[in-house]
């Protein structure tokens, strides 16, 4: 919305205003696309032009989405469901993600298998053994080493620092 607010301020015609992606129907001026990227910083919102960026953009949108919102991990192995979703070769993807980000594709799933472990671990609703069925780990753990290995923590001990955090502050 408010990219799309932005782009009708500035009389910019356009179509196909998504996640990520706008379709523009002009060219428009160094100073008009200097001005709409200040504009839209303003609102916590980056203007993407290089190809690698954005190229980048949609792998991690498709990796958060992935862990983050989807009920079920894909069946195929992530490099699989990757390429299939964006349409090029899974070697390319990775090259240029490492390139850019310093850090491989599977280290960046990783991290966020671990973010959305935490949510889970705090919404108390999973055993460990579901937790790890749920995100496709072989075993509890394997889930917990890598857990550890992550945040230097086990999950039972995040949790239990989170209660006592919570105890803390209804406390004060």
């Amino acid at each position: 919305m408010v990219v799309t607010e932005e782009l009708n301020k500035m009389g910019i015609q356009h179509y196909g205003v998504e996640l990520g992606y706008v379709d523009i129907l002009q060219e428009i001026s160094n100073e008009d696309r200097l001005l709409l990227g200040q504009n839209l910083q303003k609102s916590g919102l980056e203007l993407l032009e290089d190809k690698k960026s954005i190229l980048i953009e949609k792998i991690k949108n498709l990796i958060i989405e992935m862990i983050h919102y989807q009920e079920e991990l894909p069946k195929t192995n992530y490099s699989e469901y990757i390429s299939e979703k964006l349409g090029y070769d899974y070697t390319y993807l990775a090259n240029t993600f490492s390139e850019v980000k310093g850090i491989t594709i599977q280290q960046y799933i990783i991290l966020h298998k671990v973010e959305r472990i935490k949510e889970l671990l705090l919404y108390d609703e999973l055993t460990l053994s579901e937790i790890s069925y749920k995100l496709h780990y072989s075993s509890a753990a394997h889930l917990s080493n890598q857990f550890k290995k992550v945040t230097g923590l086990t999950p039972s001990f995040y949790k239990k620092l989170k209660r006592k955090r919570d105890e803390n502050l209804e406390n004060i």
